[in-house]
């Protein structure tokens, strides 16, 4: 029975991939560079900021990049991010059967905190886990071991939600479940490459899965 769940945040319960993808398209396309596309960019979504921005420019020293990347998101951010449908709905009827909650994202926790309290979602959240909360991100187990010590999980019990490899991945080794959304850009069949115990079609497809919370006898 499953009575945790974890959530990434871009691209499984947050649909800010649009703001991503033009982001980096703004700040890495210039005129004497080698233009970058969205199928370029795709594939390493899920990854930390600092790793996707190395792996699409060779640098090491990508600081100057983050800054712009950064001051480019936060003038957007509020006009081009939204939930993936019915994801309130059903956070807030899993929350209502006793079930904890929380996210676990290689997001900073400024730009996570944002996104979750412009939809109201922070008090809905028991733990949350950022890239700023870890020495090792995702895809290592760390992350995901955070969060089961802060919610007091147990980790056959818990559920981890995710749209990349990366979330997968920190689900396995940290010996939780592992849900894929459907819905990722990477695909479907990418994803069950990686072998997550379920495939999500539809965010209300977890009411469908076993289920104990606290309140529920």
């Amino acid at each position: 029975m499953i009575n945790t769940i974890l959530f990434d945040l871009d691209g499984t319960i947050m649909d800010t991939n649009e703001l991503i993808i033009s982001t980096f398209l703004h700040i890495l396309n210039h005129p004497d560079a080698d233009p970058l596309t969205r199928e370029h960019i795709i594939p390493h979504m899920g990854g930390t900021l600092d790793d996707q921005l190395r792996t699409f420019t060779g640098l090491t020293d990508v600081s100057g990049l983050i800054k712009d990347y950064r001051a480019y998101n936060q003038i957007h951010h509020d006009q081009m991010v939204k939930p993936f449908p019915h994801v309130i709905e059903v956070i807030q009827e899993l929350r209502a059967r006793g079930i904890k909650l929380g996210v676990v994202t290689t997001k900073i926790r400024p730009s996570t905190m944002r996104v979750l309290n412009l939809f109201d979602l922070t008090s809905s959240m028991d733990y949350i886990v950022t890239v700023d909360d870890v020495e090792h991100p995702k895809p290592h187990a760390e992350p995901v071991l955070k969060a089961l010590a802060g919610l007091n999980a147990e980790a056959e019990h818990t559920l981890m939600v995710g749209d990349s490899s990366f979330d997968i991945l920190s689900a396995q080794a940290a010996g939780v479940k592992s849900a894929g959304v459907a819905w990722s850009l990477k695909g479907e069949e990418t994803l069950r490459g990686y072998g997550p115990d379920y495939m999500l079609y539809d965010m209300r497809d977890l009411l469908k899965l076993e289920l104990q919370g606290v309140n529920v006898s």
